[in-house]
């Protein structure tokens, strides 16, 4: 890292310290952050960056109404500007989890001095399927899409996964067989759902000038993009749309220098059948009323014009 580039001019700490029975842990990140901004003479709207400890930076963003177009938890862009700036030269990034087996892992569980905890758990929001209904139902009524386009998501994602020696669902699955599945929570039946799996992944970044001199052909990292909203969904500005989606990825198309038309590969997301829905719309691929008849009319299975996660992604192949 260069010397003398970045500088400190803002600090602070929280108004009391010590013992501060009356003030939650995102209520001391916010009087700090408030504080600190304060001496710096800023405003919260001069902020673009967020990093925490203890906190994640999607709570606390939220929380103080940022919306940054950088966090601290993003890994592969951290480490492509870690790399670039002499931090260090080869970086491993992990990712795993024992969804399934829950092994080692703290049985699920929202706490109870969260936001979630304290706004949304105690009306049975809890978890994925009691989260997206809502916002996907309004969505569907907004853009006109209808569940059999939704359905067809979770079918042209198994036809990638049986391609896939690793993916975990391989049989062929039609719009019927979506449809008639078991109710999980309306509109969600079983396939259109993310698998509860075990497993993980990880990559190994390194400068450009030293990716040659390893084994494998390097994959070079054109554009990156972040950002995050909130982590309570009955906060998100619009049911229709994901506003972190709708930062970051016109960052990553500046920072690489291409516009859609040069993309014909696309991984979006799909913990749920909807988000490759909200991630074609919000990346500016095309209208949202349009999304459900792209995918219905076989766009991106494999032999479309835009193949999209050909893994199998979360509905078909595994969690990580």
């Amino acid at each position: 890292m260069r010397r003398n580039q970045v500088a400190v001019v803002g600090a602070a700490e929280t108004t009391k310290l010590g013992v501060i029975p009356d003030m939650s842990q995102i209520q001391l990140h916010a009087d700090a952050a408030l504080n600190a901004i304060a001496d710096a003479g800023l405003k919260l709207s001069d902020i673009d960056g967020i990093a925490t400890a203890v906190e994640t930076p999607q709570q606390i963003a939220h929380y103080l109404g940022i919306t940054p177009t950088w966090v601290d938890g993003t890994h592969v862009r951290h480490a492509a500007a870690a790399i670039e700036a002499g931090l260090c030269k080869t970086v491993l990034i992990t990712h795993a989890e024992s969804g399934k087996s829950m092994i080692g892992k703290p049985p699920r569980s929202i706490p109870a001095y969260s936001l979630q905890g304290q706004f949304e758990a105690p009306f049975g929001v809890y978890g994925p399927p009691s989260m997206f209904p809502i916002p996907v139902l309004r969505f569907m009524k907004t853009y006109g899409i209808t569940h059999e386009q939704i359905a067809s998501v979770a079918v042209a994602q198994r036809e990638w996964a049986a391609k896939n020696p690793r993916a975990t669902m391989k049989e062929p699955i039609t719009v019927e067989d979506v449809l008639n599945s078991r109710m999980i929570a309306y509109p969600f039946r079983l396939l259109q759902c993310c698998l509860v799996t075990d497993g993980g992944g990880a990559l190994i970044l390194t400068s450009a000038d030293r990716a040659k001199d390893f084994p494998r052909k390097p994959v070079y990292i054109l554009g990156t993009g972040e950002s995050v909203e909130t982590p309570m969904v009955s906060q998100m500005e619009t049911f229709n749309s994901s506003r972190a989606f709708k930062v970051a990825g016109p960052l990553a198309f500046k920072e690489a220098g291409i516009t859609h038309k040069d993309v014909d590969h696309l991984m979006i997301y799909d913990a749920f059948a909807h988000l490759p829905l909200y991630g074609l719309g919000d990346l500016g691929f095309m209208p949202y009323e349009e999304t459900g008849q792209f995918i219905a009319d076989g766009n991106t299975r494999p032999g479309g014009k835009l193949p999209l996660n050909t893994n199998g992604g979360g509905l078909s192949y595994m969690h990580s």
